[in-house]
């Protein structure tokens, strides 16, 4: 095997230890463009070639990565993840509204708290949907809206 092969199946291979470690597979995708190359040197290519198919071919694995589900991270929202925030979720009182905003004593501090878009002023207890830095946005809690659709 000529040195120049040589240089492509040592570059898939560090890319492909680097892989194990990132856990990413981006630089599976860029090893799969140095195999390329080194298949295109072994087809007797010129070095020119060799570098075009390596980075066609990377270009085009990393684009494929990025379509596919494996490309694709989906993250939940920390504001509104109640594995995230333990406080979603928790029902809380509110003793007066003013234009859909309030203050109110939760977990003995003073919170600001917004009414989320179409939930009613009238409810006894609230939960806690989201947090916007320390303002708590709530909904009507189900104990309530089940007493209403009761009534």
């Amino acid at each position: 095997m000529a040195p120049g092969g040589l240089f492509w199946w040592i570059g898939a291979g560090v890319l492909i230890m680097l892989e194990l470690i990132s856990g990413t597979f981006y630089l599976l995708m860029i090893a799969l463009g140095c195999v390329a190359a080194a298949i295109a040197h072994l087809a007797g290519a010129a070095a020119d070639v060799q570098f075009a198919v390596a980075a066609v071919v990377a270009l085009a694995a990393v684009l494929v990565l990025r379509r596919s589900r494996f490309g694709r991270r989906t993250r939940k929202e920390a504001s509104k993840n109640p594995d995230v925030n333990l406080d979603i979720g928790q029902t809380l009182n509110v003793p007066a509204w003013h234009e859909r905003r309030a203050r109110v004593n939760y977990r003995g501090a003073a919170w600001d708290v917004e009414l989320a878009a179409g939930e009613p002023e009238d409810a006894q207890l609230y939960e806690i949907a989201e947090m916007r830095g320390s303002c708590l946005v709530v909904v009507a809690s189900r104990q309530t809206k089940a007493r209403a659709t009761a009534a």
